[in-house]
């Protein structure tokens, strides 16, 4: 694999592919299987039934990512603009492009999304994204890198099932479902190595717009890591280095001028369209040094998070490695310091943990006033709205690759005790970090109001319906109920990124007007004072919300938000399970 992956100092090219017997095709197919039944096993509390179980972990996500999916295939069917819609924070509505909607695969599974629901869309983008993810970076050590199969196969489970991985497993397909980018990163190799410019180029500009509809941030750290790791590996061995660029450079401008066309459209709505916002407003996420070497939640050796340091967001533990994978990449790196291929992963891994600790480095909860890289990374464009703690998603790919490395390094250096010895090794390091079954619960069940259509009665075609209180970043279960509806009524509000004040900086969901302000105060301490004053607020904003009906679903406070809804508009009527007041003017 050595040689393989350094390339030769002079160009030449990729030796063509050799056919692979029929022992090969059933060992690389028992692989991929492997994948899909680890996958399955990491997702089987939502398999058991993916329309009636929710993923706790992941808060109000899951919810957003199935209206998501039901919106993108609505607009499909009806030949809508998928990019822009006023289902949400009606009547101004919510720029999709702006939001990860992941086109690239909710526009194909839209017929599975109309036949099955949009629950059984998120079981499978969430299952194929694990199993593909790992099944794409093994296909890239055994055809681009010359790693043998048992290496392949351990890196590319790795960086399919890492724990940064799996953590977005609860919340954020578009950190799981990551299989484009090993298809990016084999066809640059294949460039460096002296391939065809025009029609690797060509790939490659494709690749890159299909990885823009299914998540830019991603491309956006891969974009990242492949700096250190070409940088590094052009000191090492800058005869291969200056053979490399022009090919490179070749194959760069071809994508580019692929990739512009297909994409400019969809950026532009996404930047300067309806909607649109110019950055994302988000406190330190820095990671703690701490969290480096403690186990992620859901890794075998994990366990609920203590208070401090450690006690962050279930979807968010980019940096929970572990200790033992650890000292696996400390010793991997000053064993194969020698390699020019182990030197560039370590840089990248290096780059990815620094940029990772934020602005100001914090160790055990305790900040030590030594500022991070990331404090100037920050102030470049697009970079404003990256959480700095997912930096350290770009490590996975290259840890993956240097366990690979070291498997084939071994196995060759001694061939009777290798393969023993690694097995051994690996276990003692990955085997803790094995991710355990994402804990999902029975759904909330939803009133028969939204499920047997009496609605309609209520709400006219194009008009609101307002849920109590409003959709937001907090609970989204309201968009729920709109998908159980058939999405026949839009609502105000509602969990999205979307622009807030006159400089248009991003947030979640919608600037509150008085009355979502005040049901939320109901919600959290009880029936606020209502008067006059609050009674015309209510009118002005259910006249801009352009509202039918008010509803108030099950809620742990609904008596208090019934008494501030009676108090605002008058007594209610009970029907379908929940409470309703007409509006229509």
């Amino acid at each position: 694999m050595t040689r393989a992956v350094a390339g030769p100092a002079r160009r030449e090219r990729a030796p063509r592919p050799v056919r692979r017997r029929a022992g090969g095709r059933r060992a690389d197919a028992l692989i991929l299987a492997g994948y899909a039944l680890a996958a399955v096993a990491v997702l089987k509390n939502l398999w058991a039934s993916p329309s009636g179980r929710y993923l706790v972990d992941g808060g109000p996500d899951q919810n957003q990512w199935e209206w998501f999916f039901a919106v993108t295939a609505r607009a499909v069917t009806r030949l809508e603009n998928p990019l822009f819609t006023t289902l949400q924070n009606h009547p101004d509505g919510v720029n999709l492009m702006g939001n990860t909607v992941m086109l690239g695969v909710s526009v194909p599974l839209a017929p599975l999304t109309l036949a099955c629901g949009p629950g059984a869309t998120w079981a499978v983008v969430l299952t194929s994204g694990l199993a593909g993810t790992a099944a794409g970076w093994y296909r890239l050590v055994r055809r681009h890198l010359g790693g043998s199969r048992p290496a392949a196969a351990v890196g590319g489970a790795f960086c399919g099932f890492a724990p940064p991985i799996v953590t977005h497993a609860n919340a954020h397909p578009n950190f799981v479902a990551l299989f484009v980018l090993p298809f990016l990163v084999g066809r640059l190799v294949m460039l460096a190595r002296g391939g065809r410019p025009l029609r690797d180029g060509a790939v490659l500009g494709l690749l890159a717009a299909y990885q823009i509809h299914m998540g830019e941030e991603a491309l956006l750290l891969a974009a990242t890591a492949l700096v250190p790791f070409a940088a590094v590996y052009a000191v090492s061995r800058p005869d291969a280095a200056r053979a490399a660029a022009r090919p490179l450079l070749a194959g760069l401008a071809v994508a580019l001028a692929v990739s512009a066309p297909l994409s400019a459209y969809p950026l532009w709505w996404q930047f300067a369209g309806p909607r649109s916002y110019d950055g994302l407003l988000h406190g330190p996420s820095g990671n703690d040094v701490a969290v480096l070497a403690a186990f992620a939640r859901q890794s075998l050796a994990g366990h609920p998070a203590p208070p401090g340091p450690l006690d962050v967001s279930t979807t968010e533990q980019n940096a929970f490695f572990g200790w033992t994978v650890v000292v696996l990449v400390a010793v991997l790196l000053v064993w194969l310091r020698r390699l020019p291929l182990a030197r560039a992963l370590g840089a990248v891994v290096v780059t990815g943990v620094l940029l990772s600790l934020g602005p100001e480095i914090v160790v055990n909860g305790e900040p030590t006033g030594v500022p991070g890289p990331w404090r100037w990374t920050a102030r470049l464009p697009l970079y404003e709205s990256v959480l700095e703690s997912r930096l350290t998603m770009t490590c996975v790919p290259a840890i993956g690759l240097l366990v690979a490395l070291g498997v084939d390094r071994l196995r060759a250096r001694a061939p009777a005790e290798g393969p023993r010895l690694c097995a051994v090794v690996l276990a003692l390091a990955l085997v803790p970090v094995v991710p355990k079954p994402l804990p999902a619960e029975p759904r909330r069940k939803v009133p028969a109001f939204f499920t047997d259509g009496t609605w309609r009665r209520h709400v006219s075609p194009g008009r609101a319906l307002v849920p109590v209180p409003l959709p937001g970043a907090g609970d989204a279960e309201p968009l729920h109920w709109q998908v159980r509806s058939g999405l026949g009524f839009p609502v105000p509000e509602g969990y999205f990124v979307g622009p807030f004040g006159p400089r248009r900086e991003g947030g979640y969901g919608a600037e509150p007007r008085p009355t979502s302000r005040l049901l939320r105060r109901a919600a959290d301490d009880g029936p606020p004072p209502i008067g006059d004053a609050e009674r015309a607020a209510a009118r002005a904003d259910l006249a801009y919300w352009r509202a039918d009906a008010v509803v108030l679903g099950p809620h742990p406070r609904g008596e208090h938000l019934r008494a501030t809804v009676e108090a605002l508009l008058g007594p209610g009527v009970r029907e379908g399970g929940v409470w309703v007041w007409r509006v229509r003017p």
